[in-house]
């Protein structure tokens, strides 16, 4: 464990350096100004405000028909399917801003397509070097329908010390055509199993909630989760837990929700929970292709709740719900992403938009999920 601020003093003050200097690390010694200083600016209150967007060019929002679309999609920070060093598939770390550009029109394009009136993004970035600092949560609403925007970053820091990622500022997001009010980022556990240096540069994880002001009818709170990946110390079943508790809440509240994102673990009843051929890292703390220790993680959100993909339908077979693959030469191979509520989703309402048979237009060279939308009905 790191130095805490409170004991930057007691642990630096001269007569106990020596007395402690035996218990030490490395780390802890690196750690101690940056934790209690934060240079980087990498830290967050367990509550905060979100920060709110709005497009340049606001358009009048349709009046709901009793139902609204609601969409998830991980667009992969505008990478597309270039091969980058931490999925293991290359070595490219910085984008050029065309590259970006030309990746979020693809985005655009297929988000104008399935035209959702709620929008969850996962890994979207707002000022980050790795995309040439191009604004990707103002570029989205500048080029889509939707009106309004509430951004949480889950990885911020002026400076990022490994493999040239200089300023990062990433997160999640919920992009509507209604107002949106309200929103807060509320804090998730942290990995504690790294070192302290390497828990203050890394991600920061969140839940992302907000208010969604349709004209006619009750307010409807949108949820999104990012959640850890790598985290064999049990951080992602936290995560999970502390999700399904916002849910119980806002649930306990008389709130009606719609809730998902990037769960980053399996539905029950999935066949194939690990020896995925396209997982190639080798180093132990960034696995993430062995799920079978996670098989029934999400049991309980889907007994508590509504999926937007149900369970006998998934059972039957997976492959049509399919969400993911770590390479564009694999098609989706696993379910990661999801949509719940405690409401109502329109029957037969909810697809997976795996490529133009489903949705109209390839997805797999977009990002490495395929978005998943459903109507809500209100």
């Amino acid at each position: 464990m790191g130095i805490l601020p409170h004991q930057w003093k007691q642990r630096f003050e001269p007569r106990a350096f020596v007395r402690r200097l035996d218990e030490w690390s490395i780390a802890d010694v690196l750690a101690a100004p940056l934790i209690a200083f934060d240079p980087f600016e990498t830290q967050f209150e367990a509550v905060e405000d979100a920060q709110y967007y709005q497009s340049t060019h606001r358009r009048s929002p349709p009046m709901p028909q009793g139902a609204i679309d609601v969409m998830t999609w991980n667009i992969k920070f505008g990478g597309a399917r270039i091969d980058f060093w931490f999925d293991g598939h290359g070595s490219r770390v910085l984008l050029k801003e065309w590259e970006v550009v030309a990746n979020l029109e693809g985005v655009a394009a297929k988000i104008n397509r399935a035209d959702p009136d709620v929008l969850l993004l996962q890994e979207i970035d707002v000022d980050s070097k790795r995309v040439a600092f191009v604004d990707q949560m103002q570029w989205l609403l500048d080029h889509t329908a939707l009106n309004d925007g509430a951004y949480a970053s889950q990885w911020r820091a002026n400076f990022v010390p490994s493999d040239g990622l200089g300023r990062v500022d990433t997160g999640i997001a919920i992009l509507s055509k209604y107002p949106v009010v309200d929103a807060q980022r509320l804090a998730l556990p942290e990995i504690e199993s790294r070192d302290p240096v390497t828990r203050y540069f890394y991600l920061k994880r969140a839940i992302l909630t907000a208010g969604i002001e349709i004209p006619g009818y009750d307010a409807v709170r949108a949820v999104n989760i990012h959640t850890e990946p790598f985290a064999g110390d049990g951080t992602k079943q936290r995560q999970l837990e502390c999700f399904h508790g916002e849910l119980d809440r806002l649930d306990s509240a008389g709130t009606t929700f719609v809730a998902g994102g990037d769960l980053n673990t399996l539905a029950p009843g999935t066949k194939k929970q690990h020896g995925f051929d396209d997982v190639v890292s080798e180093d132990q703390d960034f696995q993430c292709g062995d799920y079978r220790q996670q098989s029934d993680w999400l049991a309980s959100l889907y007994e508590h709740y509504t999926p937007a993909v149900d369970l006998d339908s998934y059972r039957r077979d997976n492959s049509p719900h399919f969400t993911h693959s770590t390479s564009g030469k694999t098609f989706w191979n696993r379910k990661l992403d999801y949509l719940f509520t405690n409401g109502e989703f329109v029957d037969g309402s909810a697809l997976t938009h795996q490529d133009r048979s489903s949705g109209g237009m390839k997805t797999m060279l977009l990002s490495d999920h395929a978005p998943v939308s459903v109507s809500l009905r209100l």
